[in-house]
């Protein structure tokens, strides 16, 4: 079997380099807001490019944590709205209503999947704030028109980089294009972490200060609250596995650019749609997508040929139980890609070999 994602292989390639790490922090007695966190902090902020990096929990926490800054600050309050795509993980969703602002839903461009610029401006009213871009399956979902649309309006542009680790837009790395970013480094990322882990990326340093505050109760001096805040600290165990796969990430997101080049000139099959490519775009393949009609029936003849396959996502955030206040919307484009994606392996781990087999198992369905 050809396994969507093997997390102990991928480790392994740097396993010496990971042990020494994790030695190091072990010895050192100090596990949390401590060297490794500093470090990472720094390298991560200087390979994106920005000003600063601050060191969180999880993703989640760290979108969160970015519209509750700009709550704390004064530049938002609940109620006022925020732009996202429709088709996105719930965790998009979720930092805003956790702030009690309110998600207005725009479609996906159903030629690259990412939010849809042309939709963003038709939603925006009086009490529209922001808008959030997810660079969704590892690909830049930024545009020109976005950031002119941001500009023209003073809102704040806000990244999900959750999934793109790496990708680009010309010379700018994503999590560096908008106001503010949020990073998840969930052990399956294309860059992982051994648990939770997440990070925010900003040149605004005062939005830096404030998140750096609400991730330690509120506080910037021991026993001393200025907010209130919670508690989400990137541990340093975390930061130190990170600080290594971080020299390597560029290196990895090459190896999966040369596997989603052998599957876009080799899969050739009526029924399955390969991603669009852009000559410029510098997309990490976070995810394969492919398109399908039939996807179910894909899914279960790739399992039956020995590939394991996964959905991204079998049900969009509108039409979750959680959600249930925004069932009435319709949403066809994003309701479509919800009932046809279906991912093929992609990764570092993966051997010339297993990659073949993938493409011979998509090639045979009809």
């Amino acid at each position: 079997m050809v396994e969507f994602i093997n997390l102990a292989k991928r480790t392994q390639i740097y396993q010496d380099e990971i042990h020494k790490a994790v030695d190091e922090v072990l010895a050192s007695g100090w596990y949390v807001l401590g060297r490794q966190m500093t470090l990472f902090e720094e390298e991560y902020a200087r390979y994106i490019g920005t000003e600063s990096c601050v060191g969180v929990g999880n993703g989640l926490d760290a979108l969160t944590l970015i519209y509750r800054a700009y709550i704390e600050m004064g530049l938002m309050k609940p109620g006022d709205e925020v732009i996202v795509p429709a088709n996105t993980y719930i965790a998009s969703i979720l930092a805003i209503t956790e702030n009690y602002l309110v998600p207005v839903f725009a479609e996906p461009d159903p030629d690259t999947l990412q939010i849809d610029e042309h939709a963003i401006e038709q939603l925006i009213t009086p009490r529209t704030r922001s808008v959030l871009i997810v660079h969704l399956y590892g690909r830049c979902a930024y545009t020109d028109g976005i950031g002119q649309i941001c500009r023209q309006y003073g809102l704040k542009l806000v990244e999900d980089n959750a999934q793109a680790h790496g990708c680009c837009f010309f010379q700018t790395r994503t999590g560096a294009l908008g106001d503010a970013a949020g990073h998840s480094f969930y052990p399956t990322k294309n860059l992982g972490a051994a648990g939770d882990a997440g990070a925010v990326t900003t040149n605004d340093a005062d939005l830096a200060e404030m998140v750096r505050m609400l991730r330690n109760y509120g506080s910037v001096r021991k026993y001393v609250f200025d907010a209130k805040g919670r508690n989400s600290r990137m541990d340093e165990m975390q930061a130190a596995i990170l600080r290594v796969k971080l020299r390597h990430l560029d290196e990895d997101n090459s190896r999966r650019r040369e596997i989603a080049c052998y599957y876009d000139t080799h899969i050739d099959n009526a029924f399955v749609r390969r991603p669009s490519l852009h000559p410029l775009e510098s997309n990490v393949w976070h995810i394969y997508p492919v398109m399908c009609g039939r996807r179910d029936e894909l899914l279960e003849f790739m399992a039956r040929n020995g590939v394991e396959t996964q959905v991204h996502y079998p049900v969009p955030p509108h039409r979750q139980r959680g959600m249930r206040e925004y069932a009435g919307l319709s949403l066809p484009i994003t309701d479509r890609i919800h009932d046809e994606e279906l991912s093929l392996p992609i990764g570092p781990e993966l051997t010339d070999e297993e990659v073949d087999q993938v493409v011979k198992a998509v090639n045979e369905f009809d």
